[in-house]
């Protein structure tokens, strides 16, 4: 499937830095591949899940907080969160409201570290699950939606239906998007995608 064409944003910074872009999608529809497709391609690229389990393993004010909700048991075991806060939506927003802004400042920290290297990387890319329910799209030059039909997702990683049904609709987010692809074919084809989303970015 080919990029679709980019909504208008604007795109010159007032200081050099590298592009930054954001990659979202739903779950199991290929992010993790597709950032890793950017790496491939020279972008600089940054996970938020890789963020969010630094927090959790290292942020005082973060583990003091989540020790005192769900008790000690809960501060190193990742599983133990997901069982709290995907069995009751007012858990989730507790947690959620605890630790996007941290991860948004991480990735703001990652950014600006980029942007005053001797040779910055021309693009840099932040996979993002939550983009688009938490407005982060704003800080963005570009976003890259990855999609796939409910179905397939599935297959690939269990029922889930009832955890999006609180997300941004993946057909909103693909219209939303500067670039978006449906990850149904092969990883030779994602590839071809993302190599595609390289060029275009690069030469703009």
């Amino acid at each position: 499937m080919a990029p679709t064409p980019p909504r208008p944003r604007p795109k010159t910074p007032s200081v050099p830095r590298p592009l930054a872009v954001a990659l979202t999608g739903g779950t199991a529809a290929g992010r993790s591949e597709a950032l890793a497709s950017f790496a491939r391609h020279g972008a600089a690229t940054a996970s938020s899940d890789a963020i969010v389990h630094d927090l959790l393993a290292e942020d005082a004010e973060a583990r003091a907080a989540i020790r005192g909700r769900w008790g000690e048991d809960a501060v190193d075991d990742r599983g133990r969160i997901g069982e709290i806060v995907f069995a009751d939506p007012d858990e989730l927003e507790w947690l959620e409201q605890l630790l996007h802004p941290r991860v948004a400042l991480a990735q703001r920290a990652w950014l600006d570290e980029l942007a005053h290297r001797a040779a910055p990387p021309p693009l840099a890319v932040v996979e993002i699950p939550l983009l688009f329910e938490t407005g982060g799209e704003e800080r963005f030059d570009a976003v890259v939606v990855v999609t796939a039909p409910l179905e397939l997702r599935e297959r690939r990683r269990g029922s889930f239906a009832a955890r999006e049904a609180r997300l941004v609709p993946e057909a909103e987010k693909v219209r939303r998007a500067d670039f978006a692809y449906v990850n149904d074919g092969s990883l030779e084809e994602l590839d071809a995608f993302v190599a595609g989303v390289v060029e275009r970015l690069s030469s703009s």
